[in-house]
């Protein structure tokens, strides 16, 4: 897996992304956080990322390529760019405008290694990790 030097930068995306934002403000909240409200840590953590990875990447993804085929610009698939434009799209309704056109990025790498592997593995993987990271760090419900 280290030998993948794609896979590592992708790996490392996540970390400095926390990173940034922290260095932008955002502040951890209570870490512990999870061992009290587990749902609202799983559901966002690991639930949805896999269910959305079984959709868009599983789903949308290999039919756009099943129709259009290999080509794209570089290495996106158009595949990938249209189901990461639908992925996008889908997160203006629960997540703030801003923020749900970000996630254009990272759903460009899951659909890369969706196309350069054939596998939902490594999508779900680097989803869950964004996500457990993203929610553990800065997720934590208001407290009340």
């Amino acid at each position: 897996m280290w030998r993948d030097r794609k896979l590592v930068a992708a790996l490392a995306a996540g970390p400095l992304f926390w990173l940034f934002l922290f260095v932008l403000g955002a502040r951890p909240g209570d870490l512990g956080w999870p061992l009290r409200a587990p749902l609202d840590f799983v559901l966002p953590a690991l639930a949805f990322p896999l269910l959305e990875e079984f959709i868009f990447r599983g789903g949308v993804q290999q039919l756009l390529r099943d129709v259009l085929g290999t080509r794209g610009i570089g290495s996106l698939s158009a595949a990938n760019l249209l189901t990461s434009v639908l992925f996008a799209a889908l997160h203006f309704i629960h997540h703030p405008p801003l923020w749900a056109a970000l996630t254009f990025f990272p759903s460009l790498v899951f659909g890369y290694f969706m196309d350069r592997d054939r596998r939902l593995r490594l999508p779900m993987l680097l989803h869950v990790f964004y996500n457990f990271g993203y929610y553990w760090l800065f997720g934590a419900p208001p407290a009340g």
